[in-house]
């Protein structure tokens, strides 16, 4: 896909705000077609379904011997980051059978969710072997759940999607007796070791921002944003170097390091610790172009919970890309994603790809909005009671919080979507 930022472009706040920042958009349409409770597509749903089970094929008979395996009972063995077993858990205490509410619908954005779940679904057809971990049922497998199902669920979304905007109407996705009917609906309760009387899923928000930077280092762009070269096979010496030692400059001129790593660009410190702490940000250059970075390894530093980002050891080094990029095990097999419908999680114990419906408020005031877990980050290591809301991209830190100030903290119920 050919670069869209690769050249000037003009984008006003206003236009980034409405195209993206689709979570509080009302775009359900609520006078669905009756016949739509009970529709079940036909030749695109049963073509991709068969794909589906030809790629399921296809990765059983590739995958290592050494993939984690579930326990067959509802006792679930969480594991962190290195998959290392951390506690067990009742599986039946997190995931239990439920209904989506029959009043009002659901809302996203069609266009942005039909991406992304290509996108996801791409993921396991062309990564399943390299990367082993998606492969994992997770908690969901207590429940009997198989990432067989996962892939059905997917095709069978995306292709209801496609023929609704074929058909230019509101999607059925959207109608929650046509979930009820076509889907499994488990209901998500949350488990916090560390706080057993959460009842409720936490949803916070990140984003992606937009910084004005330079090509080459400023006395005003003075914090620079750096790319590992190809030919390190085996060269870790960038991990022995924590982020103050690269704001020192050794990789500037005269520095220790200087020639080891590609410069990208440079930013103000305040637009480098956006970058970092969000993980993907849009520079706006001062030649006039643009274009996204999203990080790509890390110096292996731990981020420490309590300490104030500035002082934080960990230092991220980037790659440019052409979209927001999600969830992947290496920078060139991330996967694309859309704000508004994407959602960061424990890939490790949920899993990637999951689709879920989050229910906020109650009565009249109630909302449901629906995203597919296709990234995640530092917080999920394990974590069964929080999801991270990819909210948009904004100008600023301060454009940011009077967004997600509309957004709930703790959600009504959260739902997960399995294809019947």
């Amino acid at each position: 896909m050919p670069n869209p930022f690769s050249h000037p472009l003009r984008l006003t706040v206003g236009a980034i705000a409405c195209g993206i920042a689709s979570f509080g958009v009302g775009c359900f349409h609520s006078q669905l077609q009756s016949r739509a409770n009970n529709t079940v597509v036909s030749s695109p749903a049963t073509s991709e379904l068969s794909t589906s089970a030809r790629i399921m094929r296809a990765i059983n008979a590739q995958a290592p011997t050494n993939v984690p395996k579930q326990p067959t009972s509802s006792q679930y063995q969480v594991i962190d980051e290195q998959q290392n077993y951390q506690f067990t858990i009742d599986g039946r205490r997190v995931i239990s059978n439920s209904k989506l509410p029959t009043q009002g619908g659901i809302n996203f954005n069609q266009s942005d969710m039909l991406t992304t779940l290509v996108n996801t679904r791409k993921y396991f057809q062309d990564y399943a072997k390299e990367d082993p971990i998606v492969l994992r049922e997770g908690i969901l497998g207590t429940q009997g759940v198989t990432v067989g199902d996962i892939l059905k669920t997917l095709d069978f979304m995306i292709a209801v999607l496609q023929e609704d905007i074929q058909q230019k109407r509101p999607s059925r996705l959207q109608d929650t007796n046509f979930i009820n009917n076509n889907f499994r609906v488990l209901r998500w309760s949350p488990h916090n070791p560390k706080n057993p009387n959460q009842n409720r899923l936490r949803l916070t928000k990140y984003a992606v921002f937009t910084h004005t930077g330079s090509r080459e280092k400023t006395s005003q762009y003075n914090a620079g944003i750096y790319a590992l070269k190809d030919n390190l096979v085996g060269d870790d010496f960038y991990k022995k170097y924590t982020k103050q030692d690269v704001l020192q400059g050794i990789y500037e001129p005269g520095g220790k390091e200087f020639g080891r790593v590609q410069p990208l660009a440079y930013l103000t410190r305040t637009g480098l610790e956006d970058a970092l702490m969000q993980g993907t940000i849009l520079i706006n250059f001062t030649n006039g172009t643009r274009a996204f970075f999203n990080v790509d390894r890390n110096n292996g530093i731990p981020f420490k919970k309590g300490v104030n980002p500035r002082d934080q050891g960990r230092y991220w080094y980037f790659r440019q890309v052409d979209a927001i990029k999600g969830y992947g095990y290496k920078i060139d097999a991330k996967i694309s994603i859309k704000p508004g419908v994407t959602f960061a999680g424990d890939i490790n114990n949920i899993g990637l790809g999951r689709i879920v419906v989050l229910e906020s408020g109650s009565g009249r005031n109630r909302q449901m909005r629906m995203g597919v877990i296709a990234d995640t980050g530092g917080a999920f290591l394990p974590n069964l009671y929080q999801l991270d809301y990819l909210a948009g991209i904004f100008p600023n830190q301060a454009e940011f919080q009077r967004y997600i100030r509309t957004l709930p903290e703790f959600l009504t119920n959260t739902y997960i979507l399995v294809k019947k």
